[in-house]
């Protein structure tokens, strides 16, 4: 039986790991948000997940002293179907290909990662895996397959609370501002991390994160390795005293030598070739609800450095690099309406090389961007020698669904540079005779076709089963344009719209 000095302290107890756990998710949130949203960013979307998961619910439900403990593990299952998307490994196989090789694939991918977090007032830590893998894929390489292995392992030691600086150290995400150049890219299968330090100031005035890392590199059944010549580094600050807006300013840079491109040969992704690339830009998004039903949201870019094309002959690999994007958007909700429709307009531009053969590098360098998030869900465009108007629209038929439609219409801003892939890769090579094809039957640079690429609708359906499950199913249909069909026009291999239709569940257990 408890005496009631027994019973004080256990209250006192509980109270004090209540305090812990409360104070511990705030230097939490304060500490990531470098890694899970842009400083100083508190906006509903960066908000932590639903439910910590359903271990974690039973656990602190019967124990109140594991509430700084964080245990469970994320569960992803999609079906995917793709007619007309290049199968990787496929002789012959492209984009938008209509007939002579392999152009329709359909495949189960699943993703499983488990964790072990500890939270306490001045200290965090995090032991994150992940496995990968698919069924019937018909890709290969595969993008989608690794074997079960680190994704993140980090340390933390600060409180903002009481002292401006903290520090993170480890295999991390990395995730600032609206993730056009540093995002997790969780859409797919594997995502994306970083071996980091990072440094963070944060007061009442600002917040700043300064890093420095190595993008890892995914290689199937063998420990992923971060890239040792390939080197990310930057500043990223946040401030919200401009009134009504969050505003971010930026300086990053790339370093990559001759060796990156050899790093390893079993990586799943390509690697880069030589470069020295610095990004510098400012980022001004409406805060919710301070512009009543109206938001805004706009990005400026700009490059210099140094890019060596490996496209290009040995004598003139080493080119001058400037280059800028911008991005401009904003949207109207009716926030008192039935189903809260919302309707939005973007434009995003990327410039792109008008000559690749006089010393210059004019396209721009996407880094280490989430491109399924904004240039069609179907993923086939990066912020890369592009003009993408996107028209967006949802609605919220029921507290729990929301249904989401968006068009895009997509320009080559210069058809002497090529058509880039989601993933930044020249789709062809330097002019038909460099790859060896013949005209009209592969990608490359002919400044006499159209600029039109196309255009994509996209129609998205989530719906939340509970805290911790979530069901998502959609549908997109590239509508190809006049340089696609011109770029493909031969007989032997024509060119046809592309289908996307997937369904996926996400689980938080």
């Amino acid at each position: 039986m408890e005496t009631p000095l027994n019973q004080q302290t256990k209250h006192s107890c509980v109270k004090h790991v209540r305090k812990v756990s409360l104070t511990a998710s705030c230097v939490a949130s304060l500490i990531s948000l470098g890694v899970n949203a842009s400083p100083g960013d508190y906006s509903p979307t960066t908000a932590a997940r639903p439910s910590p998961g359903m271990i974690n619910e039973l656990l602190r439900q019967n124990d109140p002293y594991m509430a700084a403990w964080d245990l469970g593990v994320m569960t992803r299952l999609r079906y995917e179907v793709k007619d007309n998307f290049a199968v990787a490994g496929s002789p012959g196989s492209l984009d938008f290909r209509d007939h002579g090789a392999n152009e329709h694939n359909d495949y189960l991918i699943y993703r499983i990662k488990p964790r072990v977090g500890y939270t306490a007032s001045w200290f965090s830590a995090m032991v994150e895996g992940r496995h990968s893998g698919s069924i019937g894929d018909e890709r290969n390489p595969n993008p989608d397959d690794d074997s079960m292995d680190l994704y993140q392992a980090y340390v933390t030691v600060g409180n903002h609370k009481e002292f401006p600086l903290s520090l993170k150290v480890g295999r991390q995400e990395m995730i600032y501002g609206d993730e056009r150049l540093i995002g997790g890219s969780d859409f797919t299968n594997l995502g994306r991390t970083f071996d980091a330090a990072k440094l963070r100031w944060q007061n009442e005035w600002f917040g700043a994160d300064f890093f420095t890392s190595k993008v890892v590199v995914p290689d199937n059944h063998n420990f992923n390795e971060s890239n040792d010549y390939d080197w990310f580094s930057g500043v990223y600050a946040t401030t919200k005293k401009i009134p009504k807006q969050t505003t971010d300013i930026y300086f990053l840079s790339r370093n990559a030598n001759n060796q990156a491109i050899n790093f390893q040969t079993g990586q799943t992704g390509g690697l880069p070739s030589a470069r020295d690339i610095y990004t510098y830009g400012i980022r001004m998004k409406s805060n919710p609800g301070d512009w009543g039903n109206w938001d805004y949201s706009t990005e400026l870019m700009g490059q210099f450095g140094h890019f060596n094309d490996p496209l290009l002959a040995a004598a003139k690999r080493s080119l001058d690099h400037e280059a800028f994007a911008a991005v401009a958007g904003f949207g109207y909700t009716w926030n008192k309406a039935d189903y809260t429709p919302r309707l939005g307009l973007e434009y995003s531009f990327a410039t792109g090389d008008s000559n690749p053969t006089d010393g210059k590098h004019t396209t721009f360098e996407n880094l280490f961007p989430t491109n399924h998030k904004f240039y069609g869900f179907m993923d086939f465009i990066s912020l890369q020698n592009i003009h993408d108007i996107r028209l967006l629209s949802s609605i919220k038929p029921l507290p729990r669904l929301t249904l989401q439609a968006e068009g895009h219409g997509f320009w080559l801003a210069d058809t002497h540079d090529s058509f880039y892939n989601v993933a930044g890769a020249r789709r062809g090579g330097i002019g038909s005779t460099s790859t060896g094809a013949a005209a009209g039957s592969n990608y490359g640079i002919n400044p006499g076709y159209s600029s039109y690429v196309g255009s994509e609708l996209d129609i998205i359906a989530t719906y939340a089963i509970s805290p911790v499950a979530a069901l998502q199913a959609g549908y997109g249909h590239f509508f190809r344009g006049d340089y696609i069909k011109e770029s493909l026009s031969s007989n032997k291999v024509g060119s046809t719209d592309a289908n996307w239709v997937y369904l996926q569940l996400n689980l938080s257990f």
